[in-house]
């Protein structure tokens, strides 16, 4: 018996027997994009065939030059790079798994001068125009799709995933929007489809009915001019009979103006596209986007929505997913968050991707768990998540590890943005260090403040103290109107209905979200809000946005006079900044605060402070930073105590929780 027979139920796909309905999706780590690096990501998928995972996907390869994501990216062109990819494969089949390689050309997404498309159109988010190409150059780039896919069986992979969504070059083809072609590529539905179907069929002739060919099909474009539902159920019947093995579920394009994937989506926000789509195909059918729980996956293949589920980063973040869900151990997992802090915005930044809640991810050969070998007593203090992170490892390692936290809970920080709607999966990380505080035998002392007495004894004295909210020097800070962040979000306190928010960094934002949403909306709330339709009525599932008003008039200002939220996440900060725009949040910038007294905040504008005005708002809330607890490392250090700072008690810049996790983790695999 099983909490989760459906997810748990093999697949029998002919050739080959899937032991579950969990499929690996693709996400780039960077490791991909050099040969040198096969060892580290062997490794990293090794751990995953090991954690149970059905079928794993790797990160896109391009079939030829053009198609490269970024200049040298990672391809599969050649006989030796074939040879080179069986350390890889080799590896994965030695853990018992089974891996796919994903055939992805950007198209014009492409971030180099020899990109091509259907048409000479530049993508919004690109400075690069791609050439468009000639009917031969078609069947060139036709020809690179199937030779990639022989040169992927060549390497010892189960299979391939065609990359046919998110706007890449063959959803390019695809729509209306990218192909503006008059020949046999463009001109008509039918036309348009004619390149992925080629694709497939070729691709099926030269690899042989024993090798899976996974399509990914964008069902829901969400950008104007996508394709209509009757061009998506076409193209699927069409991919099926060309000899596709399964279909995977794309959602939105990375020009599109919806968040897909990022926390305040709701959780299987889009399977019920892919619930619309599987009664036109026999073959089985995946969905995707913002699974993250086996409960969640469960209930939608329990319902029929989809045959397979796909999730990507939820293996970032614990590559015993499935394992744990198949030993009843559910609430041991350590669950994807959908940050994006150091998987796709690291990718965007041309860094190796990891993950902010498991810092192994992707580093599995440097950062090895491995067992001390002397046992050593130590103390953390501080429940936050760089004190969890420390104390966790260290005792994983073998150490004897207390904990101690002034506050009655644990979760420092991260207590605080579990309450910011849309971060409520911040409470999932809380949940999962307390459950690993159990297992690993941490000796925790809540509403306990250390002193230096009660660290006497120790081997190690790890110090995870946080912060507290900087006060800013502004005359008037101490009238009763104004409040902390963590006086406003964790405590509670009453707010008026018109705010003033000093601070526009990561909590100033959090806040005004806070302030201007005070609950989460449900998913047909979320769809209203964001301008998500039905796709079998809208072409691209794309509708007109109807926010909810604010209930709250607020004003978000800063001293600096750039773009607020400039330091917010890359793949993550356009969602906030829209958000705020949505409610009508009014963004001041290049601010001086002059006071703050009965009539409201003063401010002015301009480098001698000519432009004054007066905020006549009922509260004031204080976002200007953070300020390091170190009193009891000043005291250990005195009685020539050795101690280690981590989190934001070293460095309480703007908060940081992927920095405090990984430095943390790196010092307790040192211990």
């Amino acid at each position: 018996m099983t909490a989760y027979p459906h997810l748990l139920e093999p697949l029998d796909l002919g050739h080959v027997v899937l032991p579950n309905r969990v499929i690996m999706g693709s996400m780039h780590t960077g490791l991909e994009d050099r040969l040198s690096d096969l060892p580290k990501l062997a490794a990293y998928f090794a751990e995953r065939a090991r954690g149970g995972v059905g079928l794993m996907v790797t990160g896109g390869y391009a079939p030829n030059r053009t198609g490269w994501l970024t200049p040298f990216g990672s391809t599969l062109t050649s006989h030796r790079q074939a040879r080179k990819h069986r350390l890889l494969t080799d590896a994965v089949h030695e853990a018992g798994g089974r891996i796919a390689l994903q055939i992805l050309h950007a198209g014009r997404y492409s971030y180099h001068p020899f990109s091509v498309s259907a048409s000479a159109l530049k993508a919004p988010i690109n400075p690069f125009k791609p050439r468009a190409l000639t009917d031969r150059g078609v069947l060139k780039q036709i020809k690179a799709y199937v030779d990639c896919a022989a040169l992927a069986r060549e390497a010892g992979y189960d299979g391939v995933e065609i990359m046919g969504s998110e706007g890449y070059f063959i959803n390019q083809f695809l729509s209306e929007r990218t192909n503006k072609r008059t020949d046999r590529w463009g001109g008509s539905p039918e036309n348009r489809r004619r390149l992925a179907v080629e694709i497939v069929r070729q691709t099926r002739e030269r690899v042989g009915e024993d090798f899976l060919i996974i399509y990914r099909l964008s069902m829901a474009d969400l950008v104007e001019g996508g394709q209509t539902w009757d061009d998506v159920v076409a193209l699927g019947k069409e991919i099926e009979a060309a000899g596709a093995s399964i279909i995977n579920t794309g959602i939105g394009w990375h020009e599109a103006r919806v968040p897909t994937i990022v926390t305040s989506v709701p959780r299987a926000a889009f399977t019920s596209v892919t619930a619309a789509f599987k009664p036109y195909v026999k073959i089985p059918v995946v969905t995707s986007n913002r699974i993250n729980l086996p409960q969640v996956a469960e209930e939608v293949l329990a319902r029929g929505d989809a045959d397979l589920v796909s999730m990507a980063r939820p293996f970032l973040a614990d590559p015993e997913w499935v394992l744990k869900a198949t030993t009843d151990r559910a609430d041991e997992i350590n669950v994807c968050i959908a940050c994006n802090q150091a998987c796709l915005d690291h990718v965007f930044a041309k860094q190796k991707a990891s993950c902010m809640v498991n810092p192994r991810a992707a580093r599995e050969t440097e950062l090895q768990l491995l067992p001390t070998r002397r046992t050593k007593s130590i103390a953390v203090v501080g429940a936050g998540p760089a004190g969890l992170a420390a104390a966790v490892t260290a005792a994983e390692r073998g150490h004897r590890v207390e904990l101690f936290e002034a506050d009655a809970e644990i979760g420092g920080q991260f207590g605080i943005a579990r309450r910011i709607p849309g971060k409520e999966e911040f409470a999932e990380t809380i949940r999962y260090y307390r459950r690993r505080l159990e297992l690993t035998g941490v000796k925790v002392h809540l509403g306990r403040r250390a002193t230096v007495e009660d660290l006497a004894g120790f081997d190690e004295i790890v110090l995870a103290t946080g912060v507290v909210p900087r006060v800013p020097a502004i005359p008037g800070i101490d009238h009763p109107t104004v409040l902390s962040y963590a006086e406003v979000v964790r405590e509670g306190k009453p707010v008026g209905e018109r705010v003033a928010v000093i601070g526009a960094g990561g909590v100033g934002v959090d806040v005004s979200e806070f302030l201007t949403t005070p609950v989460s909306p449900d998913l047909e709330a979320w769809k209203r809000e964001w301008g998500v339709g039905d796709p079998t009525k809208l072409a691209g599932a794309l509708a007109v946005p109807q926010p909810e008003p604010s209930p709250r008039k607020v004003y978000l200002l800063q001293r600096k006079t750039g773009k607020i939220g400039a330091g917010l996440g890359k793949t993550t900060g356009w969602v906030h900044r829209a958000a705020l725009k949505n409610k009508q949040v009014e963004q001041l910038r290049g601010v001086n605060y002059e006071r703050i007294d009965d009539d409201g905040l003063h401010v002015t504008f301009g480098p001698k402070h000519e432009k004054p005005q007066v905020l006549a708002v009922d509260t004031v809330v204080v976002c200007a930073g953070q300020e390091p607890v170190r009193d009891l490392a000043d005291a250990l250090r005195a009685t020539n105590r050795p101690v280690h700072l981590i989190g934001g008690a070293d460095v309480a810049a703007e908060l940081d929780a992927k920095r405090a996790i990984e430095q943390a983790t790196r010092l307790a695999l040192t211990l």
